[in-house]
Order: C-alpha cells, then sequence, then structure tokens
C-alpha cells in the first residue's frame, strides 16, 4: 500500500514539475514566469520530497528529507519577492 501511495507522490511531483516548466516556455512576463514556476516546482519537490519519507522511513532521513522541505517552504517564496523587487525597480 505505501509503495503504491508513493508511486502516487511521484507522479504528481512530476506532474507539478512539468507544469511549472510549461509555465516557464509559454508565460511572456517575468512576473508570470515567476509564479508559474514556483508555485508548481515548490509543490513538485515537496510531492516528491514526500514520496522519499515514505519510501526510505528512518528517522534521521525523514527529518532531514522534513528540514529540506520546510528550508524550501521558507526559501522559494523569500526568493521570488527579492526577484520581484528587482524587477519593478528597473
Amino acid at each position: 500500500m505505501i509503495d503504491m501511495i508513493v508511486v502516487i507522490l511521484i507522479f504528481f511531483g512530476v506532474f507539478f514539475m512539468a507544469t511549472g516548466v510549461v509555465g516557464l516556455v509559454r508565460m511572456s512576463d517575468v512576473f508570470s514566469r515567476m509564479h508559474a514556476t514556483s508555485t508548481a516546482t515548490t509543490m513538485g519537490t515537496a510531492c516528491l520530497i514526500s514520496a522519499g519519507i515514505l519510501e526510505f522511513r528512518g528517522e534521521i532521513q525523514s527529518l532531514t528529507l522534513i528540514l529540506v522541505v520546510a528550508f524550501l517552504f521558507v526559501t522559494a517564496p523569500t526568493g521570488n519577492h527579492l526577484l520581484a523587487r528587482a524587477v519593478a525597480e528597473k
């Protein structure tokens, strides 16, 4: 059962990553591109790392992956905010 959940999480992770890539290529505005890539790739990465947590099930490995997700959720919006401000000031 857990293997099926891992496969589903990997599928959703790849789907969100591919959506982010399509958004990067198809959008014309810098702000639209940033929104498409940040939202989709953050969700895709979270799904892939969640699949890793379920697959490896070790205490140290799971803790490390949880910290990676927390770091990603803090740094991705901050980085995009700084990029948006830099583009807007130009």
